[in-house]
This record gives structure tokens, sequence and C-alpha cells, in this order.
């Protein structure tokens, strides 16, 4: 393999101080206004100028990342959560003036042209649809709107449940779930679904908080919803609202039948008559849940041990981020819920933000993390911060086929064969159950956004009867209809980062279509995988599959070729149509 791990280098500031600190509003805009001020005479002073620009983002971009950072690990911290919200509300609303600014001298530049296009021309683009959008009167409001999502994470995190008297966290309860005893599991899970109803409420209020706003934020771009503007500002500029309907009907034809294949396979081994919410990650009784690791260091220290094997750019990154105390792995309470990559823009080494309780969806969750983490080291050595701001259908891919070329190491986890096994089909069923679920999750936002100032009872009804559409019917829900019509508050995208949900699907299709190709050839896969993630996003997204060695596409033809590829592979792990 051509890849080789390099220590990241941290570009010397040359518009900053080294010892710079940001502290206000006034300590950052001198250098806005020297940058929005300077003249620009030639090719050189352009790129003299854009590298000045990308050092100002980069820095900022870092600062506000390890105040968010520190607020999701310990959201019990006033002092963390003021300092995130003053920098949403007393220093971005002044940052983005000056950004449109900044993109309008960049477009309005004679010396433009002599860019090279095969670097810049996704930048470019993007510059110019950013301004396009741009309005004073959505400054106040994405502030709002920033501040408002964040008590999405400050309800969840306070959320715990007693179980045999002792105190869990919602993530660490979700593991008894797999306890071989039924009993337990249905306590557990009505204990969970009545925990998440005690705040039903609240959270329909913060929902309709931020509809409201981003409705507002649509109308103020000339946009008629908040879907259409969402899709112009993510940039999607490789596919339609359309496409995400056939990505949509794909599903319910071609991957649905897997679905309720792999829940029947559940039912026989668990020998029940009737499948219910609980029993969905459960083994057989007689059988223990796959117990992993036991704590954050040794998911940390495996999973080193993991991508020693696959590739040691890949375990020399996750110990770079050891070093540097970038990874916070373990659940507790206090700490916000989920699991994230955040890229630190200026040092590139990222940080790793997860709820790890012992699970095997933990190690899941640690490959897909450390996909993202290799994609930001990878890409760190771009010229500019704003070519590492790559769209999420190609970061999703790179964290998505991270979970499956890493399966077949998973022995590291579990030495024990017939354990690797089950965990290997575990991984299965989650990609084969995640993608009706996306295609749920991101059909109700369509309709969430083009039916404004509907009521919580329409979209109550209006969930049900989507998310009917993507059910197989198999699962009994019988006594827990409330918790059901009430399950999309779990999906925390929804509240935080609207729209940005089909991605995933997008990628899934494509990492295992990048599967397919590592079964094939190893050492290609993989060196395809890396020469796409160094790329950042100085191509298009077809560009960057092609690179990757897969196409970007996610028609009915392409997931049924798909499904026909992961069909037999089902068959070798054991399940029966």
């Amino acid at each position: 393999m051509s890849w080789k791990f390099e220590p990241l280098q941290v570009k010397e500031r040359t518009l900053l101080p080294v010892d710079f600190a940001i502290t206000n509003w006034e300590s950052i805009k001198p250098y806005y206004e020297a940058l929005k001020n300077r003249e620009i005479n030639d090719s050189a002073q352009l790129n003299k100028w854009l590298q000045d620009v990308s050092e100002l983002e980069a820095v900022l971009s870092e600062d506000v990342c390890w105040r968010q950072i520190r607020m999701t690990c310990d959201t019990t911290n006033k002092e963390l959560e003021e300092a995130f919200t003053f920098f949403c509300t007393e220093i971005e609303p002044h940052i983005k003036p000056y950004a449109f600014e900044l993109n309008k001298k960049l477009l309005d530049c004679p010396f433009v042209t002599e860019l090279d296009k095969s670097l810049y021309f996704p930048y470019l683009r993007s510059v110019a649809n950013a301004a396009s959008l741009y309005r004073d009167a959505n400054v106040p409001l994405q502030a709002e709107m920033s501040v408002l999502a964040q008590q999405y994470g400050a309800i969840s995190g306070a959320m715990t449940v007693t179980v045999d008297d002792k105190v869990y966290t919602l993530q660490q309860a979700a593991k008894l779930l797999q306890n071989p005893d039924r009993a337990l599991r249905e306590n557990v899970f009505g204990a969970i679904s009545s925990r998440r109803l005690t705040d039903k409420e609240k959270l329909n209020e913060l929902f309709d908080k931020l509809l409201a706003i981003r409705q507002q934020i649509a109308v103020n771009a000339g946009f008629e919803n908040y879907r259409d503007y969402k899709f112009r500002e993510l940039g999607r500029f490789d596919y339609s609202v359309a496409d995400c309907f056939a990505f949509h009907d794909a599903v319910k034809e071609h991957i649905l039948p897997l679905q309720a294949m792999l829940t029947k396979h559940r039912q026989r081994r668990l020998g029940v008559d009737t499948m219910r919410p609980w029993d969905g990650d459960a083994e057989p009784a007689g059988t223990e849940p796959l117990r992993p690791f036991g704590t954050g260091a040794e998911l940390a220290a495996k999973t080193v041990e993991v991508f020693s094997r696959l590739s040691p750019f890949f375990s020399s990154c996750i110990e770079t981020m050891q070093q540097m105390n970038r990874l916070d792995l373990e659940s507790r309470i206090g700490k916000a819920p989920g699991g994230y990559n955040c890229p630190l823009a200026e040092t590139g080494v990222p940080f790793i933000f997860m709820n790890a309780a012992g699970t095997m969806g933990d190690v899941i969750t640690m490959m897909h993390e450390c996909g993202h983490a290799a994609h930001s080291f990878l890409s760190h050595p771009l010229p500019l911060t704003s070519l590492k701001e790559y769209p999420m259908e190609i970061a999703e891919l790179a964290s998505m086929s991270m979970e499956l070329f890493s399966m077949e190491h998973w022995d590291v986890f579990f030495p024990d064969q017939t354990e690797l096994h089950r965990a290997q089909l575990e991984e299965m069923e989650r990609i084969i159950t995640v993608l009706p679920w996306i295609a749920t999750i991101d059909k109700y936002q369509h309709w969430l956004y083009t039916h404004p100032g509907h009521t919580v009872m329409e979209r109550e009804a209006a969930w049900l009867e989507i998310l009917g559409e993507f059910s197989t019917g198999v699962t009994d829900w019988s006594g827990h209809e409330e918790y059901r019509k009430n399950l999309w508050q779990k999906q925390l995208h929804l509240f935080e980062v609207p729209f940005y949900y089909i991605e995933y699907g997008i990628a899934q299709l494509g990492a295992v279509a990048m599967w397919r190709q590592y079964r094939t050839n190893k050492e290609q896969a993989l060196t395809n995988y890396m020469d796409a993630l160094s790329l950042g996003y100085t191509r298009t997204l077809g560009e960057l599959y092609e690179v990757a060695g897969i196409r970007f596409d996610f028609s009915p033809a392409y997931i049924k070729e798909l499904t026909d590829f992961v069909t037999p592979v089902l068959k070798e792990m054991g399940v029966e149509a």
C-alpha cells in the first residue's frame, strides 16, 4: 500500500499571533477588516489572501469545536454551556456578514479564473452558493437556532432509568436489551420508553420553536419552505428531491424483504411466537450478550490492534489521538448522548466522542468514528481549510466503509469464532435495518418542512403513516403505541442537524460497494479508499466515488445490484429465507 503515516504538521501562523486567544468579537474584527480591505493585484496575492482566510477560519473553527466538545462531555457544567452559547450569540453572528463580504471579494476578484480548477471547482461553487443564500436577517435566527438545538443534548443527557435499584443512562440501559431474560428486557424497554415519554411535551415544544425559526430562515432567503432552502444550503448539487423519493421506493422494494428475513431469523433463534420491540437485539436463553470490551481504555487498545492489521496508517491515527487526549469513549451521567468525530481544523488531529457501555454496537460506533478520523488525517494536508469541508455523502462513506473493512479483524474483540460470527452477522443486520430507518427519517423530514405550521397531532399522524411504510410488520408493538408515535424524538439529527440523514443511506450503499471491492482485492480497495479521502472536497461527489472505485448511484437498479451481492453473504452466515 502506498500510504504511509506522517505526523501532521500544524501550519505556522502568518496572520494571527501564535498565542492569539478568542475572547470576544472585538479581538477578531481587525483581522476580518484587514482581509476585507486588502488589495489583490495578482494571482500570487490572491493565493496569499486565501491562505490567510484559511488560517483565520481554522483557528475560529477549532475554538468553537472545543467549546462544543467540552459542553457535550459535561452537560451539567453551566460554564461550558455558556462558553459555547457565547460563541454562537456574541461572535458567530458578527462573523457571518464578514464571511459573506469575503466570499463576494473572492468571486469578484479578476484573478479567480487563474486558480486551478481541478483543485478549486467544488470550493468556488460552494462559495457562490453560500453568497447567494446569505441574508442579514437570518444571522440572528441562525444563532438562536444553534443555541436551541443544543437543548436537545441537555434534555436527553439528563435521561436516566433505574433497573434493579441501579441508575443507568439510556445508552447503558439499552445494553440490557441484549439480555436473554425476556422479562428483564420488557421491563427495561418499558422503563426507557416511559422515561422518553416523560419529556415528550418538552421535546415537542423545542421542536416547534426550531421549525418556526427554520421556516422563517427559508422565507427570508426567498424559498417557499425549509426543505428547498436546506437542499441548497447543504450543496446538494449531485442529486435532487426526486432522487431521494426514488431511494425511499427502492428501499421499500429491495431492502425491507431482507430486513423481514433477518427479523424472522432472530425470531426462530429466540424461539418466540411473536417478536416484540424488546426482542430485536436479544440472544436466545443460555447465550450471553457479546461483551467485546470492559472499559474505554480497552476499547481503544483493541481498536488500535484491529487497525494495525488493516493498515498501520489507521492504527497510527488512533495512537496519535490517544497521545493527545482526543478520545472520550465511556457513557456517564451528564454526558450528551450519541457519538461523533469532530475534526479540528488547525491541528488536524480530531476528537472522538461516544457513549460506550461495552456492547457490540459500541464496537461498530468506534469503527465508524475512526473512519471519520482517518478522513480528517488524510485530508488535513490540503492547502485550505475550506477544501477539507467535504459533504456528508463522502464523509459517511469513509466511516461506514471502515466498519466493513475492519470486520474480518474483529477476532481481536471476539477470539471465539462463534462469537465472531455473531458479531459479523449483527453488523449485517444493522446495515440492513438502518436503511429503512434512514428512508423513514428522510421522508418524514420532507413532510415536516413542506407542511409548515402543522400541529403536533398532524405531525404524529404523518410519522405513523411514514413509519408504517418502512416497517416489516413482523414486530408486534401493541401496548406501546404511544411510544411508537413519538419514536422520532430519539433521532437527534431532527433537532440538531436537519436534513442530515439520507447521506447515511447514500454512503451505506457506497460502503457495501466498497466492501464488495474489498472482498475482491483488499490492497486496491484500501488504496482507492485512502486516495479518495485525501482529496477532501476538491472533486465532485461523483468524481470522489469514482476515485474510490465505485459509483455515486442510489437508483433502484443499483440498490438491487447491491442486495444481490448481500443476500448470498447473509446465507453464508446462516440466515435462511
